[in-house]
């Protein structure tokens, strides 16, 4: 009888245990996120959207993922006429925990929403509707970057042509469909540091352009934070392919070290769509993750910056494997 009882006060223990855990749950997913929306209005000005062009374009580059890049040819260009169109997929097969897609950021898509409903999305990664973005926008270092910055991207995305496209919504596998709601935090934005802090000003491009989250090797899709910049992490390219990103740390051997400034920079600009024609890959080459025809199109006194914030990170060596090709 004492062993029953006791095995009744277990039993009692555990659905309050399960209990409790659902009530958890429950309250995560219907009401987190909870990120209010800010008192933010875009006037729009010719230099404000040329800002956001040229961050949109090519330092953040958010049309990387929202138009259709070209992979049959080399580093995936974008498809003219489907710049902000948004469609990309991000799935399983590519090492996604679930079926993601980047949604339209034309005007068609965003007419209805207010400039803080954008500006949520893009700091916090909140939706218009309140339910919690994938962090495939990098969202946690957009929230960093200057107010003034991110409201030159939305002048930017209101100016560029509409196009009449619906994604899919994205779907989430469990436990992502939960986790996901614990992501989203209240932006707290930055102010640039001026160009002639060349640390700074490097260290702030390199925030808003994501490198550390491609040259930085992960585990269980987070990137491990002591190895920044060492490279190693794996990407699963649509046409079967692995790639694997380089070190980038000053490491004389297996990282940037033996790089100069002006190799640095070249090697960006030799990819400029004014004299660059990404080629059409045969089986078996090579292909690259890496935007190159978009941040080609960085100015000289940003990539000299981000160079010297790089030359300056503490040298790591890490031999990185060689990719290995589709087929």
């Amino acid at each position: 009888m004492k062993k029953k009882r006791w095995l009744m006060i277990l039993g009692g223990l555990v659905a309050v245990l399960v209990i409790i855990i659902a009530g958890i749950i429950l309250y995560v997913v219907l009401f987190l996120p909870n990120i209010p929306l800010q008192t933010v209005k875009v006037e729009p000005s010719p230099d404000r959207i040329e800002r956001g062009k040229y961050l949109a374009n090519h330092v953040m580059v958010c049309m990387d993922c929202h138009s259709t890049r070209d992979w049959s040819r080399f580093s995936g260009p974008l498809t003219p006429g489907t710049e902000g169109k948004g469609g990309e997929i991000f799935d399983e097969k590519l090492g996604f925990p679930g079926h993601f897609m980047s949604p339209n950021i034309t005007p068609f898509n965003l007419k209805g929403w207010t400039d803080a409903e954008i500006y949520r999305a893009i700091t916090s990664g909140v939706s218009r509707d309140g339910h919690p973005l994938f962090p495939i926008m990098n969202y946690p270092a957009y929230a960093t970057l200057d107010t003034e910055d991110i409201l030159s991207v939305i002048a930017y995305i209101r100016s560029i042509p509409s196009i009449d496209y619906t994604s899919e919504r994205s779907n989430p596998t469990f436990p992502m469909n939960i986790i996901l709601h614990l992501i989203p935090k209240k932006a707290t934005p930055q102010v640039k540091p001026p160009a002639s802090d060349t640390l700074g000003y490097g260290e702030y491009l390199v925030r808003a352009s994501g490198c550390v989250e491609c040259h930085t090797p992960a585990e269980h899709g987070q990137i491990v934070r002591t190895l920044a910049f060492t490279g190693g992490r794996e990407f699963q390219m649509p046409d079967g392919s692995l790639l694997v990103s380089p070190n980038i740390t000053p490491d004389q051997e297996t990282g940037i070290g033996k790089w100069t400034k002006e190799a640095f920079i070249f090697r960006f600009k030799s990819y400029d769509l004014a004299t660059f024609k990404p080629p059409v890959l045969q089986k078996g080459e090579m292909q690259s993750i890496m935007p190159w025809t978009m941040y080609a199109g960085m100015d000289t006194t940003d990539l000299t910056a981000i160079y010297k914030y790089l030359y300056n990170l503490k040298p790591v060596s890490n031999k990185v494997a060689k990719t290995k090709p589709a087929g």
